[in-house]
């Protein structure tokens, strides 16, 4: 493993453990709350500490059994704290989860694209750069020259890439078509 792929683990294992205890603290001080604001008021069904804190999992899970529920003014405004929370809690998660499924993605991408810009060693790519800033001054024979590095240059950069020919029409393909666009006829690799 890079060491890129392991500051994105680490990046998103510390989101998730953030995240967790944000959960954590939600639900044990809203329930808590709620168990204080609803315990001695006459017909709450809260009136436990453990059903206050079901009712806050309950609650922050946005599922909403209905088996417990605040009757209070203050329990209600909590509950409406934990419903809020909970959806964000849970957009977080959903984002953090997202962004690390993508940037496993764009790397992997990266690792595929970055051996072929690499293909040319440095030297090549120096001497046909100073050969086109100094175009003007080139001589038929380096002009030459250049031309054969540019096409070495191309032909090592497609040398990856299958070409397909249409056997009938004679025209090639670089993008691996099944069938030849001009007269329908399959494609084989040449």
């Amino acid at each position: 493993m890079s060491t890129s792929h392991l500051y994105t683990l680490e990046n998103t294992r510390m989101s998730v453990v953030i995240l967790a205890t944000a959960a954590f603290s939600i639900i044990f001080v809203g329930g808590f709350g709620v168990y204080l604001a609803e315990h001695a008021h006459p017909g709450a069904n809260i009136t436990q500490f453990g059903d206050a804190v079901w009712w806050a999992v309950v609650t922050l899970a946005t599922v909403g059994y209905g088996d417990y529920y605040p009757v209070t003014a203050v329990g209600r405004i909590i509950a409406i704290f934990m419903m809020i929370s909970g959806v964000g809690i849970f957009a977080l998660m959903v984002a953090t989860f997202a962004r690390r499924r993508l940037q496993k993605a764009e790397s992997k991408l990266g690792m595929v694209t970055k051996p072929r810009l690499n293909l040319l060693g440095q030297e090549t790519k120096t001497a046909i750069k100073t050969k086109v800033d100094g175009i003007e001054t080139l001589t038929e024979e380096d002009f030459d020259t250049l031309i054969v590095e540019i096409k070495g240059l191309r032909l090592t950069l497609l040398e990856g890439s299958k070409i397909l020919k249409c056997p009938r029409c004679e025209i090639v393909y670089r993008n691996k078509p099944k069938f030849c666009s001009n007269c329908g006829l399959a494609l084989i690799i040449t």
